[in-house]
């Protein structure tokens, strides 16, 4: 008895799954985006070349100063049969830090329909001479989820007042 209600769990299951249809499963970047440091990012512009901006609100600083929206401007490749694009974008974090990152990454839609966003990440932070560049560059991965709000931009309500900040020094 006990086999036979598995298997229609697990049918059940099966067609939810099949329910999402590949056209419903396209990754859309615009939006707000939460990584896995509770950065924010926010593309607000994509247009139909595949450019876009937006703008990054991180919660990691190499000062442990106080961070600030930072501009963000990239690419994706054009939409394939799938709909999950790879994609490239830098962040310019010249309001509080002497430093820029640059991001390449996927989008993937799980069979709920869950996005997330795959990335990789070069960080580069200015040094004070040649001998020292063997420590300016670092890297890392995130992994970005969709964060459901309303329509409209979102980050400079979502960000820290902070006092004039001065850079620090490499």
């Amino acid at each position: 008895m006990w086999g036979g209600a598995f298997i229609l769990v697990l049918a059940l299951a099966v067609a939810l799954a099949e329910s999402v249809a590949p056209a419903e499963r396209k990754c859309q970047l615009s939006g707000l985006w939460r990584n896995d440091q509770d950065s924010l990012m926010e593309i607000s512009v994509l247009r139909d070349n595949g450019d876009f901006q937006g703008q990054y609100l991180t919660r990691v600083t190499l000062s442990g100063g106080c961070a600030q929206i930072s501009p963000l401007r990239g690419a994706q490749q054009q939409l394939g049969e799938e709909g999950w694009p790879t994609f490239a974008f830098t962040v310019r974090w010249d309001k509080f830090s002497n430093a820029s990152t640059a991001f390449v990454g996927q989008c993937f839609v799980d069979a709920g329909g869950k996005e997330t966003l795959s990335t990789m990440w070069l960080l580069r932070e200015a040094v004070g001479s040649l001998e020292e560049d063997w420590k300016a560059t670092r890297v890392g991965r995130n992994v970005f989820t969709r964060k459901r709000t309303t329509k409209g931009k979102i980050l400079p309500n979502l960000s820290p007042r902070c006092e004039a900040v001065s850079s620090p020094a490499p």
